[in-house]
């Protein structure tokens, strides 16, 4: 192959680029990406970074002569416009690019509140790229109110940070309870009271009906009635798969680019990898939306690129930082029918169960049983749910 071509310079491309040129891949290699930054790492765009505890610097993959020296030809700032899969040719403002294989790694964009419900006011912010946090910071000082909106991890993230900068913040959920579509009421609970705790007003059930403001935000108002006053407000109601290029071209799509367990999508020559893509997974499909799913998906397709025949099996985790906890999550819970709490006091554990069967555990402040969910789950194996329960018995005897 003369050229491989691999679109979004996010986790998911570098890493593929890398693995590439790791396996001997010597022919030309390009990285398209529509930011002007060097690839760079999110998760700690609004923890770290937005906290002022790391350089701007340290989020980048690595520095641009790493690439220049791998012979990697980063295009940035340049947006792909389409994608020809029987030409194989892709097109932006510049021009047209012939390749011999393309690996979409186009990962997730967020939603945004419409702009009939004020979306498009000044002062409210999505949170998901580098241009976004430093588009926020200026908002974010001592005493100003913040709103959220949406009670998952993302506005859970910025809630805590905003707490730790000094803001006021309420928090709105759609739903009955935070997390309602990706943890037990348990573990919603649990961060429900911590962020309590720390000073963020919650409001569970709370749906807002529109922003307020005139050219910049001032305020909400809800669906029952009642409003509040704010300075900034962060919408964090989830992301969806960047499959507009993909579908343009004719691409399966199905909760994303849909790929086989090897990576390849409906069209020959044409990969993908990441948040962008659904995959076999469990006798149906799923898409992840993780960096540790990133980088070994995206190595295990560069190799299949290069003529392997390798199917990418997964082991889902996850994490997230809230204040002085950190949360870790093996598996997927989807499925699950009992959850069962082991209460080690300051580390804490929630296990999902189907019947007697493991299928994933939330740990706050608890490694120990993290790794030991992780090893069970990667091995196929479930430990006895009354010795999970049992605190007294130390996590690594759930191994035997």
């Amino acid at each position: 192959m003369e050229h491989i071509a691999v679109i979004g310079a996010g986790q998911a491309g570098s890493v593929a680029c890398e693995t590439l040129r790791k396996e001997g891949y010597a022919g030309r290699l390009t990285l398209w990406g529509d930011e002007p930054e060097l690839p760079y790492q999110r998760p700690p765009l609004s923890k770290a970074y937005l906290l002022g505890e790391m350089e701007r610097e340290r989020l980048h993959f690595r520095p641009e002569a790493f690439w220049a020296e791998r012979g990697v030809e980063l295009h940035l700032g340049t947006r792909i416009e389409g994608i020809d899969t029987e030409a194989r040719t892709l097109r932006h403002a510049g021009g047209t690019k012939t390749w011999d294989a393309l690996i979409l790694a186009t990962g997730s964009v967020p939603n945004r509140l419409p702009a009939a419900a004020g979306g498009d006011l000044e002062g409210v912010f999505t949170i998901r790229t580098l241009r976004d946090i430093d588009r926020f910071e200026p908002h974010v000082r001592e005493g100003a109110r913040l709103l959220v909106v949406g009670g998952g991890y993302i506005g859970l993230e910025a809630a805590a940070v905003a707490r730790k900068r000094g803001m006021a913040v309420v928090l709105l959920e759609a739903a009955e309870r935070l997390l309602s579509r990706v943890a037990a009421p348990e573990t919603a609970a649990w961060f429900a009271d911590l962020h309590r705790s720390h000073g963020v007003e919650i409001r569970e059930g709370a749906r807002l009906e529109r922003l307020l403001g005139e050219g910049r935000v001032t305020g909400a108002r809800l669906a029952d009635g009642s409003e509040l006053r704010a300075d900034a407000v962060v919408c964090g109601i989830g992301v969806r798969p960047a499959t507009a290029l993909a579908e343009a071209a004719g691409l399966e799509i199905a909760d994303g680019i849909a790929v086989d367990a090897r990576g390849q999508t409906s069209a020959a020559g044409v990969w993908a990898a990441g948040d962008c893509c659904s995959f076999p997974w469990r006798g149906g499909r799923v898409r992840l939306e993780s960096v540790p799913h990133a980088i070994h998906q995206a190595e295990v397709v560069a190799r299949n690129v290069l003529g392997g025949a390798e199917d990418y099996h997964a082991v889902p985790w996850f994490w997230s930082d809230q204040y002085d906890v950190k949360l870790q999550i093996a598996g997927v819970n989807a499925g699950h029918d009992r959850v069962v709490v082991r209460d080690g006091g300051a580390a804490r554990s929630h296990w999902y169960f189907r019947g007697t069967e493991l299928l994933a555990v939330d740990a706050m402040n608890d490694p120990r049983a993290y790794m030991v969910g992780m090893r069970l789950l990667e091995a196929g194996r479930s430990p006895d749910p009354a010795q999970v329960a049992d605190a007294s018995v130390p996590a690594k005897a759930l191994l035997a």
